[in-house]
């Protein structure tokens, strides 16, 4: 592995340059808004993981309530900092906040009415900022995971900061596409608000059924 200031590259793989000045700025802005734990802040942001995973369920009927800017901005620093390939970060997210295009992207997602919710972003692969000599197909997949990883980060720290959530994965990609004026392929949109009705966890299958353990 290779170091660059506090960016760690694997070996081979550096970028040509870099802005310092950009990655201090960018490393700031996240500190701000990932570091404020002021009283307003404090009383409704949960910092137990565990216990955020435990609680996160997929709502499907969302109150109308607008969320806090400040919720929304650790919502999306929460994306930026998910683990990516090479640390290219190859997603981008689209922000919507156009009701036409919400309910257009109810039609492009089945028509699943809860995707006209107060908060929509759009994850997008983008693999053309995945810097790694490997066949298209790899630099492809490696962007799929990271807009996935990107969404769950943000999944989480909604459920954190006292939301619920819905991942729509049952999209039409080149509609979407279409809906929100870009070249890239959506891979997922998250849909996020204030619940209705709080929903409780639900048991699963047992652990012994999901993990294989090899000796």
């Amino acid at each position: 592995m290779a170091k660059s200031g506090d960016v760690v590259y694997p070996a081979g793989y550096e970028p040509a340059h870099e802005d310092v000045k950009s990655i201090e700025t960018r490393k700031s802005l996240l500190n701000a808004i990932l570091g404020d734990h002021s009283k307003e802040i404090s009383e409704d942001l949960d910092t137990d993981l565990f216990e955020v995973m435990k609680r996160r369920r997929s709502t499907r009927k969302f109150d109308s309530k607008p969320i806090e800017k400040w919720k929304v901005e650790k919502i999306l620093a929460a994306a930026d900092t998910a683990p990516t390939a090479g640390n290219f970060q190859g997603f981008e997210i689209f922000h919507i906040k156009n009701i036409k295009m919400k309910e257009e992207l109810v039609k492009a997602s089945n028509d699943q009415p809860y995707v006209n919710s107060p908060l929509v972003l759009v994850f997008c692969k983008n693999q053309s900022r995945v810097k790694l000599k490997f066949p298209k197909r790899m630099l492809a997949k490696f962007a799929i995971q990271d807009a996935t990883l990107a969404a769950a980060y943000s999944q989480l720290a909604a459920t954190a900061l006292g939301l619920s959530t819905i991942w729509i994965g049952m999209i039409d990609e080149k509609k979407v596409a279409e809906i929100i004026e870009t070249d890239l392929v959506p891979s997922s949109l998250l849909c996020i608000g204030y619940p209705v009705k709080r929903r409780y966890p639900k048991p699963r299958r047992n652990l012994s059924d999901l993990i294989h353990v090899l000796e």
